[in-house]
C-alpha cells in the first residue's frame, strides 16, 4: 500500500498552498500521508535540520519503496539530497516548481536555500524512476530556465503549467487537482 509524504517550500507550511488540499484528497481514500512542518526562516531551515526531520520517519521505515513524494518549491531539491545522501528509494517523486544552485531570488530565499542545493542532481534517478516535474512559464521568483533545467535533469514525465506563477495560493494554487493523477 502507498504512503504519501507531502512537503513545502522555504518559508512554508503543511498548511499552505495546495497541501491541505491534496491531504483531504489522499484522505478521501483511505491513503496515508505525512504532512512534516519543517523549519523555516533563516538559521531554521537548513538541509541539516530539514534532514533530522526526515531522518525520524525513515528510520521508522515509513519511507520506502511504496512511497509517493509530492514536493513543492525548494523541497524537491531537499528530498532529491536526502534520498541519494541516505541511499533511500521512492515509488515515485511529484516536484512542483523544482530549482537547484539558483540564487538571485532575494537575500532571505537565497540564504535559507543554498544548503539544499547539491552537485549531482542527477543521481536521484538511482532511488526513483518515476519523477515527475511540473514548472510554469511565469514565476515571480525564479526564472523558467533554472526549472526547466531542474525538469530536464531528472523528470521522466515533464509538465509545464502556462501561466501558473509558483503553483502556490499566492497563484490561486490552493487546490491542484492536476496532482490527483500521479496518487497511483
Amino acid at each position: 500500500m502507498n504512503n504519501y509524504f507531502l512537503l513545502h517550500g522555504s518559508f512554508g507550511s503543511p498548511f499552505s498552498n495546495w497541501i491541505p488540499y491534496l491531504r483531504r484528497e489522499i484522505e478521501k481514500q483511505n491513503g496515508i500521508v505525512y504532512t512534516p512542518d519543517m523549519p523555516t526562516g533563516v538559521g531554521l531551515q537548513t538541509y541539516e535540520n530539514w534532514e533530522r526531520v526526515l531522518l525520524v520517519y525513515a528510520d521508522c521505515g515509513l519511507l520506502n519503496e511504496n512511497t509517493i513524494i509530492f514536493a513543492h518549491s525548494i523541497a524537491p531539491v531537499f528530498i532529491s539530497k536526502f534520498l541519494v545522501k541516505n541511499k533511500l528509494k521512492v515509488r515515485r517523486l511529484v516536484f512542483v516548481y523544482g530549482f537547484n544552485q539558483y540564487f538571485g531570488i532575494n537575500e532571505e530565499y537565497d540564504t535559507v536555500n543554498e544548503s539544499m542545493y547539491f552537485i549531482d542532481l542527477a543521481a536521484i534517478k538511482n532511488y526513483c524512476s518515476d519523477i515527475v516535474c511540473f514548472y510554469t512559464d511565469n514565476d515571480p521568483y525564479v526564472k523558467m530556465t533554472a526549472e526547466k533545467e531542474f525538469a530536464d535533469t531528472v523528470s521522466t514525465t515533464q509538465i509545464m503549467i502556462p501561466s501558473g506563477g509558483h503553483l502556490n495560493s499566492e497563484s490561486g494554487y490552493e487546490e491542484f487537482s492536476e496532482l490527483l493523477p500521479f496518487l497511483e
